[in-house]
């Protein structure tokens, strides 16, 4: 017995160890020449990350770390302020808390997203995307750092839609002159609210649902993206073991990804187990690939949780 209790406590011991292995960080830049105030939306289920809402200034950055099996979406706020009341509201993006803090408050369209699922594939596959199915207002690029498995690949809208939107899908910010400035751009699902366009009623499959001449428009702009509902097949990516750099409007010649690729707080990234303990249990994984390194640490985390739940008995006595 005593024997069973110090192979428990050791699991245990790992099981805590690998925790931090087991997140991923997403990094989010501000390249913009403005402020952005960055919301962070979990999927139901999820638990919040550190921060739900934040400001970046121009040139800043600040990373959040996200569980292993983390699904849930980012996306940019602009023209924000405080009014004399003290509630915070901005002008695109914004998610009503009243707050910089989101607090569980998404999106309001038009927005462009960033979505993640991550550990949801096979093999604990992330899948990634950045989405104008709710329409646009900043452009964005998703960069995985240090992945493996899938193609990893880096997708977004580099583009400035605002500039080119048309008339009809335009939203616009009055200054005091009266003046009017393209500060996002509509989906034809929220500028008209069509089924053909939001791909509802009979148009609720993607063999009725078929990209509109307003969707080919931001398609043509910005081809790795989500353009309509049912546009996953040149707009969904996968990606393995990876950190994320989330940038906004990025410059063009930051768009590669390579397993030696500084994010912008300038923390290299690389294919090794990023200073995490390896040994589980006599066996030496500090030269494995990340992907392998997590499983035996998900492997030793696993055990670990039954034998706290008591689903198997100690081998001996």
């Amino acid at each position: 017995m005593a024997g069973f209790m110090i192979r428990l406590f050791v699991l245990v011991l790992v099981s805590l160890l690998f925790q931090e292995c087991l997140a991923a960080t997403f990094t989010l830049a501000n390249n913009c020449d403005y402020t952005v105030w960055p919301g962070v939306l979990s999927s139901a289920g999820d638990a919040a990350l550190a921060t739900t809402g934040f400001a970046l200034e121009t040139g800043q950055s600040k990373s959040l770390d996200a569980p292993a099996t983390w699904s849930g979406r980012f996306w940019g706020r602009n023209l924000c302020s405080t009014d004399s009341a003290g509630r915070f509201s901005c002008g695109t993006g914004d998610c009503g808390s009243g707050e910089v803090e989101c607090s569980g408050g998404g999106a309001a369209p038009p927005a462009t997203l960033a979505e993640f699922t991550l550990g949801g594939g096979g093999g604990g596959m992330d899948y990634y995307d950045v989405s104008l199915v709710d329409g646009y207002n900043l452009p964005m690029l998703v960069a995985p750092q240090g992945g493996s498995g899938g193609d990893c690949g880096s997708t977004g809208c580099v583009m400035d839609l605002n500039g080119v939107c048309p008339s009809d899908l335009k939203v616009v910010a009055r200054s005091s002159a009266g003046a009017g400035e393209g500060v996002a751009c509509k989906s034809a699902c929220e500028a008209f609210g069509s089924p053909q366009y939001c791909c509802s009623g009979v148009y609720s499959n993607p063999g009725t649902c078929t990209p509109s001449p307003y969707s080919q428009l931001f398609k043509n702009a910005c081809p790795r993206a989500y353009s309509y509902a049912f546009d996953d097949a040149t707009s969904t990516f996968t990606c393995s073991s990876a950190d994320y750099l989330i940038t906004f409007c990025p410059s063009t010649t930051s768009q590669k990804s390579t397993a030696q690729n500084p994010d912008a707080t300038g923390r290299q990234h690389s294919s090794d187990d990023g200073g995490c303990p390896m040994l589980i249990l006599g066996d030496d994984f500090s030269g494995a690939a990340p992907a392998v390194a997590r499983a035996a640490a998900l492997a030793a985390t696993s055990l670990a949780s039954l034998a706290l739940r008591g689903q198997f008995e100690p081998p001996y006595p």
